[in-house]
């Protein structure tokens, strides 16, 4: 009795190259894709444990904006490289963003006792707190303000405190592309200010701001499962939070690197 033919294993490098750029939703579909290429034909079990021996796991796609230019990333990535490696040692860089936590229990997933609910207190209200900050890697200095909007003069209040933070020296800021990080008086004002400069990431390109992952470990620790009653009490944790980040230290240590997530946008 003879066995079933199996891929050979340089088959195998090509399904794998395959793959990586052709996302399929079932393993009964990759079957037919190697049945049909390589007349080799796998049992959906038996595929699955090809699958798993490469390195390929069932999990959800992400989305990410379909606008996103990989050639202006990859530049992006090389300029910051050689701006690291050409700047003063008095000249800081920093990655800067705004965040707007609204005043409301944050749903997460969890590990819940099967026919069980987890249930939380949730608010009615939909203020929101409007956060300003910016992170330098180099020393992990971290500054974040509160403001009553985010434009022109948030921006200008955050250059009153870097300058002032950083006494000498250039004062590097990379930025989105929002209208005030454009418009003219904040162009004007920069003039009066000349140690300030801004640098401006692709447009929609959110992973090459490592502030966004403060944000985002900020949201975990402070908004998921957390109920305050007030703003005014909503306000005071947050703020008390950034205020007090020693204590996540280590954590952010290993977080806030400048090793940028890459997105590799796949056709299905």
């Amino acid at each position: 009795m003879t066995k079933d033919p199996f891929l050979t294993g340089q088959q195998e490098e090509e399904l794998t190259i395959y793959l990586r750029q052709h996302t399929y939703q079932t393993v009964k579909a990759i079957v037919g894709y190697v049945k049909k290429h390589y007349q080799v034909n796998y049992s959906i079990e038996g595929m699955t444990h090809v699958l798993h021996r490469l390195h390929f796991v069932y999990k959800k796609t992400k989305v990410v904006p379909g606008k996103l230019n990989q050639e202006k990333q990859e530049a992006f990535k090389q300029a910051y490289a050689q701006l690291k490696a050409t700047k003063k040692p008095e000249d800081k860089i920093y990655f800067v963003d705004a965040s707007h936590p609204v005043h409301n229990n944050e749903q997460f997933y969890g590990w819940i006792y099967k026919g069980e609910d987890k249930l939380m207190k949730g608010n009615s209200g939909r203020e929101r707190l409007n956060l300003n900050g910016a992170i330098n890697l180099e020393d992990m200095r971290i500054i974040v303000g509160a403001e009553p909007t985010i434009n022109t003069q948030a921006m200008m209040n955050l250059v009153l405190v870097l300058e002032r933070q950083q006494p000498e020296g250039e004062i590097i800021m990379i930025v989105d592309n929002a209208s005030y990080n454009h418009s003219k008086k904040l162009c004007s004002f920069l003039t009066a200010h000349p140690r300030v400069r801004l640098i401006f990431l692709p447009a929609y390109s959110p992973n090459l701001n490592i502030i966004e992952r403060l944000w985002l470990f900020f949201q975990r620790k402070q908004l998921y499962d957390h109920y305050y009653e007030t703003f005014d009490e909503f306000r005071s944790a947050c703020m008390n939070f950034f205020g007090d980040l020693r204590q996540y230290e280590d954590e952010l240590k290993t977080l806030l690197t400048d090793s940028f997530q890459k997105f590799t946008v796949i056709p299905t």
